[in-house]
């Protein structure tokens, strides 16, 4: 209608207004380097398990379990490091141990309670999570990436569900990264919605800390 404000939605993501051809060369992009990380950590098993014993380790050194600390980990898919034996050590120690679970599409996540055999069920994207488990604040996010850069930021799976989830957690949780070695970027191009992580262990026992 003449006289009418113009409606500028469109140009929003996630509230946070953008320049859409700049957004669709960084999405291009990152799809890209998403497609070629993702090939790049098919290792060998033998190769995954001393990877993944290494994670391990590295987040035991970071991290200090106490009884009733709450922990959000994650239920691995295409290939990310298996941190399920750590979870059975948080649960051992006293720790709460949260898996993420959407509750809708383009939704902040919610972390609900897992425990050793608890009933799971899948998930929006057919990711396992926890059937009965209730929605806790984690006090760590252990999240899983597909590639990190030099400044600390994550390059996931391309939903940007724990950007869009990370920065409504209030107070805000420390988050910390995992990946197998080899996948850090000079930059994934950071976007006004992007959230740095504070510290990211990889598999061949690199840290990286802001």
């Amino acid at each position: 209608m003449k006289g009418t404000s113009p409606c500028f939605a469109h140009l929003l993501v996630d509230g946070h207004p953008v320049d859409p051809a700049l957004a669709r060369d960084v999405a291009r992009f990152r799809r890209a380097e998403r497609s070629r990380l993702v090939a790049a950590r098919s290792l060998m098993s033998e190769e995954r398990v001393q990877g993944t014993a290494t994670l391990i380790a590295e987040l035991e050194d970071i991290i200090t379990l106490q009884d009733g600390l709450c922990i959000a980990v994650y239920w691995p898919i295409r290939g990310e490091p298996d941190l399920r034996p750590w979870m059975y050590k948080v649960h051992a120690a006293g720790g709460q141990v949260l898996l993420p679970v959407m509750v809708a599409e383009q939704a902040p996540l919610e972390f609900h309670t897992w425990w050793p055999n608890c009933r799971m069920k899948r998930g929006l994207w057919s990711i396992l999570e926890p059937a009965e488990g209730e929605a806790r604040r984690p006090d760590i996010v252990v999240a899983p990436l597909v590639g990190v850069d030099e400044a600390l930021y994550r390059l996931g799976n391309g939903g940007g569900y724990y950007d869009r989830t990370l920065v409504r957690l209030e107070p805000r949780p420390r988050v910390v990264g995992v990946g197998f070695a080899g996948c850090v970027v000079p930059t994934i191009y950071p976007m006004p919605w992007d959230v740095q992580m504070d510290v990211v262990v990889l598999s061949d026992g690199a840290r990286l800390q802001r």
